[in-house]
């Protein structure tokens, strides 16, 4: 008989609160292979206020990305590294609910590989409003030996209805879905195995690179290292000006851009400010010193579609601008960076984005008839942060989590919607407060071409997992990663990210598809 059959025998003797203090002190043994057979005792646990549905092995290669787990996903990308899928190892797969509150109804699942089982364990971030598995970066994590868990965040469906009337969810969508998950993810990894995980890491984008800095903040030993991508924090802030050109333009419907137009701007950007490689695939390697402005391409005469009429070229100044506090000047968020125009196309209409409204009218103002067209951008975004911000704002004060060996490496591409100039603000001010003994445990990559979380003209795929393992495993701080282009499941370019502040820049010769014809250098 196996350990962890032996394991799992006596700890389901045991009384319901010993049981789950005995998983927290279960002694380590060295990494092993698990049998499948244990994998259906695990639905017998009785943990507090845990539901587990379900225990079942998955046997090696029948597996599938379901098509609706996140777009394109289930055609090669994923969340951990983007790479191109493939069949599952044999594992098992526990389902659970958790209920920390009377409101709460968390779903969890956890994947253990029952062989070859690297020791550590890995938390998948959400995406967008949560509400679903994400089931392509836990098959990810599978494939390269991890234990994984990812939550729905606290609810069933996409989007933040489920936040009006229900301040117990909206809780476990800020912060508790996640820590629960963890804890429980840990719990069931010392039942399966007989034995904690050496290391633990968090990887995320968009909303699970926000996730990833709460974690960290909140909870400083849940997770040895987290790779955070474009973390939009605080979220408050972010949303408000993803509705800010929709506001623009219901003031003055002149203002709207034709998506036609779009190419036109981001061509005359990039000719003005891409360097040569930059140029070559369409992008700005350094848009935040890119100086061009919208009134190049002012019409001069009648609109037509090879310019910009005087209330659009004021549009799109006011786009890169971003929305402004009208009483303070403050800037309330920025906005994307030059050479960004290609991704505006969801913004730039009358419209207003559905997962930017959400936050204000079912979390903040609990109205489900709260119209944008009547926002004040000094009243109305104020209470809002005060409403929520306190649950999805993380500070630049970090040094518990640095303070226990914790490393952080941050990332996002210029061409995503949100601007990496904020990123790199808040980058600056993690190394401020951090004190000079925790400044090396943090790094920033901005990618050029890259839009949001992936895709884009530039080089968008590299292994996040693998650069956080190896710095807190063999203390190896990233410095140059090697990232490619994958397209049509094949690497087209590859392409070096340097770690902020400094850029590649080609070498004046070789082919520009090639990341060894490139150095990384001071700005």
């Amino acid at each position: 008989m196996t350990r962890p059959v032996k394991f799992m025998r006596r700890l389901l003797r045991l009384p319901r609160a010993t049981a789950f203090a005995s998983l927290l002190i279960a002694p380590f043994v060295a990494p092993h292979t698990a049998a499948a057979a244990d994998c259906a005792q695990l639905a017998r646990l009785a943990l507090p206020k845990t539901e587990i549905t379900s225990a079942t092995t998955a046997a090696e290669g029948t597996y599938q990305v379901p098509e609706h787990a996140f777009p394109g996903f289930s055609t090669g990308l994923d969340p951990a590294g983007h790479k191109v899928l493939g069949t599952n190892p044999e594992f098992c797969r526990i389902k659970a609910t958790l209920r920390p509150s009377a409101d709460s109804d968390i779903k969890v699942e956890v994947w253990l590989p029952t062989a070859h089982w690297n020791g550590k364990f890995m938390g998948v971030g959400s995406f967008g409003w949560g509400g679903s598995i994400m089931e392509a970066g836990l098959l990810s994590g599978l494939q390269e030996g991890y234990a994984v868990a990812n939550t729905d965040t606290g609810h069933s469906e996409f989007g933040g209805k489920f936040a009006l009337g229900h301040p117990e969810k909206l809780i476990d969508y800020g912060y508790r879905a996640n820590h629960g998950m963890t804890v429980f993810a840990k719990a069931m990894i010392k039942a399966f195995y007989g034995h904690a995980q050496t290391k633990s890491f968090w990887v995320g984008c968009s909303l699970g690179g926000l996730e990833g800095l709460i974690e960290a903040k909140r909870y400083p030993g849940d997770y040895d290292g987290v790779v955070a991508g474009a973390p939009p924090n605080p979220l408050v802030r972010f949303n408000a000006e993803q509705l800010w050109a929709s506001w623009l333009v219901r003031e003055d419907p002149r203002r709207e851009i034709p998506k036609e137009k779009l190419p036109l701007v981001h061509n005359a950007v990039v000719a003005a400010c891409g360097t040569e490689t930059g140029r070559k695939y369409g992008y700005v390697d350094q848009p935040d010193r890119c100086t061009w402005d919208p009134g190049a391409l002012l019409c001069p005469g009648d609109d037509a579609p090879d310019c910009l009429t005087a209330p659009q070229v004021f549009m799109m100044r006011k786009i890169y601008q971003g929305p402004v506090n009208p009483r303070t000047g403050e800037s309330i968020f920025p906005g994307p960076a030059k050479g960004a125009e290609l991704g505006l196309v969801p913004f730039i209409g009358p419209k207003p984005m559905v997962v930017a409204l959400d936050i204000f009218r079912y979390a903040a103002f609990q109205n489900a008839d709260w119209d944008s067209t009547t926002m004040d951008w000094d009243k109305d975004v104020t209470a809002a942060i005060a409403k929520v911000g306190p649950l999805l704002h993380v500070d630049k004060y970090l040094r518990p989590f640095f303070k226990r060996g914790g490393k952080l490496l941050l990332y996002i591409g210029w061409t995503d919607g949100h601007n990496g100039a904020d990123l790199i603000t808040y980058y600056k001010g993690l190394i401020k407060t951090a004190g000079p003994a925790s400044a090396k445990q943090v790094q920033l990559y901005t990618i050029p071409g890259m839009a949001h979380c992936g895709g884009g003209q530039g080089c968008d795929t590299f292994s996040k997992i693998g650069a956080i393992d190896a710095w807190v495993v063999k203390d190896r701080r990233p410095g140059t990663i090697v990232a490619t282009k994958v397209e049509a499941g094949a690497v087209t370019r590859s392409f070096p990210l340097c770690a902020y502040p400094k850029v590649a820049k080609y070498k004046g010769s070789g082919d520009m598809a090639d990341a060894g014809n490139f150095a990384c250098t001071a700005r």
